[in-house]
């Protein structure tokens, strides 16, 4: 089972990225349930041992890509977010260590599988990612475009995706940059 959970997760970041056309230091944001990943409902039934399959799957590759990822933590951190610092030099960090049952399995693992972990309240990501109806909206910049997903399961649960574009400004004159779109 780990092994499918790793290549589904792998499989649902790679089409992520790609339909969301992500570079080099965009940012993308993840919310999971490992509950939901495992059949149970969110919030009853973390699971360590698949959040660390779904870590490493998103980690390798984001880094592979120079893709920089943040993981939100469940409602009990406020849905915080976990990234690595680098990506956020000069954010405002809160101090707080996720837990299973207070921050969620996936960002206990992102916090000790980042090289120099921080937290943030808030982020506002190009893309993310949400296995298992966690509510990863807030963190995404202000226009969201909902991206449908191939692969959009992780082990039972739903992975619904997005990405982002920047607001159209100006007008009927206006003339706008058809590549952000």
């Amino acid at each position: 089972m780990m092994a499918s959970i790793y290549e589904q997760t792998k499989s649902a970041i790679s089409e992520l990225c790609d339909k969301a056309k992500l570079t080099k230091g965009s940012m993308v944001v993840v919310g999971c349930s490992t509950s939901e990943v495992v059949g149970a409902r969110i919030g009853t039934d973390s699971n360590p041992d698949v959040a660390g399959e779904i870590f490493k799957a998103l980690d390798d590759y984001t880094k592979s890509k120079g893709i920089f990822l943040s993981i939100q933590c469940c409602e009990h951190l406020n849905r915080a977010i976990v990234t690595e610092r680098k990506a956020v030099p000069f954010s405002e960090t809160v101090n707080v260590i996720p837990m299973p049952k207070a921050g969620g399995s996936l960002a206990t693992k992102a916090y000790e599988g980042f090289e120099e972990p921080v937290v943030l309240e808030e982020i506002k990501a190009d893309a993310g990612m949400d296995i298992g109806f966690t509510l990863i909206g807030m963190h995404l910049k202000r226009v969201a475009v909902p991206l449908r997903l191939e692969n959009n399961r992780i082990g039972e649960a739903l992975v619904v995706a997005a990405r982002t574009r920047p607001k159209f400004i100006g007008g009927i004159r206006a003339v706008y940059n058809e590549e952000l779109l």
